[in-house]
């Protein structure tokens, strides 16, 4: 009777209202934030976190009839408006007369919300929440505690960081930090700051942290198929790059100790690694462009050009 359980607040969207663009991983993600109504996603870089955000605070829209509010660090606001406009979804910068629509602005502008005229909060890069003692990490928690649906997205959630994930889950409205690390963690040794997971919780802490964030690096980690992103194995290959002597004075060239000099050094020798890089990639057999050509009947045509470096 003590378990924890995690109550469902949001609605069913069926997969044919879902953006036909989606791909089934996205599908599956986005109808579970939906049912969810509170939900953490955390996906790795290039898994489309800012296509599968906008398409759930689009429905949200649709359901609550108020806007939405996307919270975002300030480089990341344009991109996501671009983004919107490739997949017909339009999002707009917050201004002082709000519509039944998707807003976007930067965590800098918090000031400046009034938490209560949205139906929906939305933190792109919500990892802002890593420090527990942070001035916006308290500011998020606090001013959106009531609101109805929030979508927390990130790549880098770290789960040696339990600070972290108890950080989601306060401001998910699903156990806040203090009570998280009761009842799952203990003090490791004699550093208070530090805390692991009890032997006999290991299972039912990531079972309760499955009830409302999804973790995935790939989508086979979610049952479905890599295809489009499998991608080949790293090829290393060391380089030497032998520098010329300075005219310094001395025997040998200086030796880089510090950020300064190394960053110096790195300027000075830009060239020559770079040049290194173009014959390793001219020089491979496994490195092509795609070229699509049209001809003079309109089709279009592909060919395999190796050399990229020199395309």
């Amino acid at each position: 009777n003590k378990k924890e359980r995690i109550i469902d607040t949001g609605f069913e969207v069926p997969d044919l209202h879902l953006h036909q663009y989606l791909f089934p991983f996205q599908k599956q993600i986005v109808k579970i934030s939906l049912k969810k109504g509170r939900y953490a996603i955390f996906a790795d870089c290039g898994l489309g976190k800012t296509f599968m955000q906008l398409e759930w605070a689009k429905h949200v829209v649709s359901h609550t009839m108020m806007p939405v509010l996307i919270l975002a660090p300030l480089a990341v606001s344009v991109q996501t408006i671009e983004e919107g406009k490739k997949f017909g979804i339009n999002v707009y910068r917050l201004s002082e007369e709000l519509s039944n629509r998707i807003y976007i602005t930067n965590y800098e502008q918090l000031d400046h919300v009034d938490p209560s005229l949205f139906g929906g909060i939305v933190l792109d890069e919500s990892s802002i929440l890593k420090n527990f003692e942070g001035s916006i990490r308290n500011q998020i928690i606090d001013n959106f505690a009531n609101t109805q649906f929030k979508l927390a997205c990130t790549a880098t959630p770290s789960p040696n960081d339990p600070m972290e994930l108890g950080n989601h889950s306060e401001f998910l409205n699903v156990m806040n930090r203090n009570e998280m690390l009761s009842m799952y963690f203990v003090h490791d040794g004699g550093e208070t700051a530090k805390w692991r997971l009890k032997g006999h919780c290991e299972k039912l802490f990531w079972e309760w942290v499955s009830g409302w964030a999804m973790m995935l690096s790939k989508p086979s980690d979610i049952g479905f198929n890599n295809k489009g992103y499998d991608l080949p194995a790293l090829n290393f290959i060391e380089k030497k790059i032998i520098t010329d002597k300075r005219k310094n004075g001395q025997l040998f060239n200086d030796v880089a100790i510090s950020a300064t000099n190394f960053n110096q050094e790195l300027r000075l020798t830009k060239l020559s690694r770079l040049s290194e890089v173009v014959d390793i990639v001219n020089n491979s057999t496994e490195n092509f462009i795609i070229w699509i050509k049209q001809n003079e009947e309109g089709e279009y045509l592909k060919k395999l050009i190796p050399d990229a470096i020199e395309v």
